[in-house]
């Protein structure tokens, strides 16, 4: 099953970006929640496109990102 989808509509939302994100860029996301979705994109191009998925596969792709850190 496809849980995600790709929107550059995203207006009006608030966009959060971790606390662990430093203040000098680099590789960042910011998300979004929604009714019953949670969009996603890259800090770095705000205006470009936005991927949105269920909450159900975001708590996965957290889970999923929190047990393979990389440095």
């Amino acid at each position: 099953m496809n849980n995600a989808g790709f929107s550059t509509v995203a207006s009006g939302l608030t966009w959060f970006k971790s606390s662990y994100s430093g203040t000098e860029g680099g590789e960042c996301v910011e998300v979004a929640t929604g009714t019953a979705v949670v969009h996603v994109r890259d800090s770095k191009a705000v205006a470009g496109p936005v991927v949105t998925m269920s909450p159900e596969a975001w708590v996965g792709f957290v889970k999923l990102a929190s047990a393979n850190p990389t440095v």
